[in-house]
Protein backbone atom coordinates (compact mmCIF):
# COMPACT_ATOMS: atom_id res chain seq x y z
CA UNK A 1 0.00 0.00 0.00
CA UNK A 2 1.62 3.26 -1.14
CA UNK A 3 1.19 6.51 0.76
CA UNK A 4 -0.34 9.41 -1.09
CA UNK A 5 1.77 12.54 -1.39
CA UNK A 6 -0.28 14.47 1.24
CA UNK A 7 -0.05 11.54 3.70
CA UNK A 8 3.69 11.23 3.14
CA UNK A 9 4.21 14.96 3.74
CA UNK A 10 2.09 14.85 6.89
CA UNK A 11 4.09 11.88 8.16
CA UNK A 12 7.37 13.64 7.38
CA UNK A 13 6.26 16.80 9.20
CA UNK A 14 5.22 14.71 12.23
CA UNK A 15 8.63 13.01 12.33
CA UNK A 16 10.43 16.36 12.13
CA UNK A 17 8.27 17.74 14.95
CA UNK A 18 9.03 14.70 17.11
CA UNK A 19 12.74 15.19 16.50
CA UNK A 20 12.45 18.79 17.68
CA UNK A 21 10.39 17.92 20.76
CA UNK A 22 12.58 14.97 21.79
CA UNK A 23 16.17 16.08 21.18
CA UNK A 24 18.89 13.55 20.61
CA UNK A 25 21.11 12.50 23.48
CA UNK A 26 24.00 11.98 21.08
CA UNK A 27 27.27 13.01 22.68
CA UNK A 28 25.59 13.55 26.04
CA UNK A 29 25.32 9.98 27.32
CA UNK A 30 27.25 8.42 30.19
CA UNK A 31 29.24 6.48 27.62
CA UNK A 32 30.18 9.65 25.74
CA UNK A 33 31.45 11.32 28.91
CA UNK A 34 33.30 8.19 30.05
CA UNK A 35 34.91 7.38 26.71
CA UNK A 36 36.58 10.78 26.43
CA UNK A 37 37.67 10.79 30.07
CA UNK A 38 39.06 7.28 29.86
CA UNK A 39 40.85 7.88 26.59
CA UNK A 40 42.70 10.82 28.14
CA UNK A 41 43.43 8.81 31.29
CA UNK A 42 44.71 5.87 29.27
CA UNK A 43 47.15 8.15 27.41
CA UNK A 44 48.94 8.89 30.69
CA UNK A 45 48.62 5.42 32.22
CA UNK A 46 45.81 6.18 34.67
CA UNK A 47 43.09 3.60 35.29
CA UNK A 48 39.61 4.10 33.92
CA UNK A 49 37.08 6.21 35.78
CA UNK A 50 33.55 4.85 36.34
CA UNK A 51 30.13 6.49 36.27
CA UNK A 52 28.46 7.22 39.59
CA UNK A 53 24.77 8.07 39.86
CA UNK A 54 25.23 9.99 43.14
CA UNK A 55 27.73 12.29 41.41
CA UNK A 56 25.40 12.58 38.42
CA UNK A 57 22.57 13.68 40.73
CA UNK A 58 24.86 16.16 42.47
CA UNK A 59 25.97 17.55 39.09
CA UNK A 60 22.37 17.74 37.84
CA UNK A 61 21.20 19.58 40.96
CA UNK A 62 24.03 22.09 40.64
CA UNK A 63 23.44 22.53 36.89
CA UNK A 64 19.75 23.16 37.55
CA UNK A 65 20.72 25.99 39.91
CA UNK A 66 22.64 27.68 37.07
CA UNK A 67 19.79 27.66 34.52
CA UNK A 68 18.87 31.27 35.22
CA UNK A 69 22.33 32.75 34.79
CA UNK A 70 24.61 30.06 33.26
CA UNK A 71 27.62 31.55 35.06
CA UNK A 72 30.69 29.41 35.52
CA UNK A 73 30.76 29.49 39.30
CA UNK A 74 32.50 26.67 41.13
CA UNK A 75 30.20 24.98 43.58
CA UNK A 76 32.82 24.40 46.29
CA UNK A 77 30.97 21.24 47.21
CA UNK A 78 32.37 17.96 48.48
CA UNK A 79 33.53 16.86 45.02
CA UNK A 80 35.96 18.14 42.43
CA UNK A 81 34.19 19.80 39.50
CA UNK A 82 34.87 20.75 35.93
CA UNK A 83 32.43 23.29 34.52
CA UNK A 84 31.96 24.62 30.98
CA UNK A 85 29.39 26.54 29.00
CA UNK A 86 28.82 26.87 25.30
CA UNK A 87 26.31 28.00 22.74
CA UNK A 88 24.59 26.33 19.84
CA UNK A 89 24.68 22.57 20.04
CA UNK A 90 27.33 22.47 22.80
CA UNK A 91 27.38 18.87 24.03
CA UNK A 92 28.76 17.13 27.06
CA UNK A 93 31.34 15.51 24.82
CA UNK A 94 32.39 18.95 23.54
CA UNK A 95 32.86 20.15 27.12
CA UNK A 96 35.03 17.17 28.08
CA UNK A 97 37.06 17.64 24.90
CA UNK A 98 37.67 21.29 25.87
CA UNK A 99 39.07 20.12 29.20
CA UNK A 100 41.18 17.37 27.65
CA UNK A 101 42.59 19.83 25.08
CA UNK A 102 44.18 21.75 27.96
CA UNK A 103 46.78 18.95 28.03
CA UNK A 104 48.91 21.00 25.66
CA UNK A 105 49.35 23.60 28.41
CA UNK A 106 50.29 21.18 31.19
CA UNK A 107 53.99 20.64 31.94
CA UNK A 108 54.41 17.45 33.95
CA UNK A 109 58.05 18.17 34.87
CA UNK A 110 57.19 21.41 36.65
CA UNK A 111 53.58 20.40 37.44
CA UNK A 112 52.39 23.78 36.16
CA UNK A 113 50.32 25.29 33.39
CA UNK A 114 51.92 27.36 30.66
CA UNK A 115 51.93 31.06 31.48
CA UNK A 116 48.52 32.60 30.87
CA UNK A 117 46.87 29.23 30.14
CA UNK A 118 44.51 26.94 32.02
CA UNK A 119 45.18 23.26 32.54
CA UNK A 120 43.40 22.47 35.82
CA UNK A 121 40.38 21.02 34.04
CA UNK A 122 42.69 18.59 32.25
CA UNK A 123 44.50 17.60 35.43
CA UNK A 124 41.15 16.86 37.10
CA UNK A 125 40.13 14.64 34.16
CA UNK A 126 43.32 12.58 34.57
CA UNK A 127 43.71 12.81 38.37
CA UNK A 128 44.82 9.28 39.32
CA UNK A 129 42.94 9.16 42.63
CA UNK A 130 39.61 10.22 41.11
CA UNK A 131 37.82 6.99 40.31
CA UNK A 132 34.19 8.09 39.93
CA UNK A 133 32.50 10.76 37.83
CA UNK A 134 28.97 12.00 37.21
CA UNK A 135 28.02 14.70 34.73
CA UNK A 136 25.02 16.80 33.76
CA UNK A 137 24.06 19.26 31.04
CA UNK A 138 21.28 21.85 31.04
CA UNK A 139 20.16 24.57 28.70
CA UNK A 140 20.09 27.95 30.40
CA UNK A 141 17.34 30.52 29.91
CA UNK A 142 19.69 32.57 27.69
CA UNK A 143 20.06 29.62 25.28
CA UNK A 144 23.58 28.64 26.36
CA UNK A 145 24.41 25.14 27.59
CA UNK A 146 25.94 24.49 31.01
CA UNK A 147 27.94 21.28 31.57
CA UNK A 148 29.38 20.04 34.85
CA UNK A 149 31.25 16.87 35.76
CA UNK A 150 31.80 16.04 39.44
CA UNK A 151 34.68 13.80 40.53
CA UNK A 152 35.28 11.64 43.57
CA UNK A 153 37.66 11.77 45.20
CA UNK A 154 38.40 15.34 44.12
CA UNK A 155 41.76 16.16 42.58
CA UNK A 156 44.04 19.11 41.90
CA UNK A 157 45.80 19.24 45.24
CA UNK A 158 48.56 21.85 45.32
CA UNK A 159 51.98 20.26 45.14
CA UNK A 160 50.69 16.90 43.87
CA UNK A 161 50.96 15.63 40.32
CA UNK A 162 47.81 14.26 38.70
CA UNK A 163 49.51 10.99 37.65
Amino acid sequence: MALSKPCFLTLLICLIMLALVFPSHAQNSQTDYLNIHNSARSEVGVSAITWNSTLETYAQNYANQRIGDCNLVHSNGPYGENIAKGSGSFTGAAAVNLWVNEKQYYDYASNTCATGQQCGHYTQVVWRNSIRVGCARVQCTNGWWFVICSYDPRGNYIGQRPY
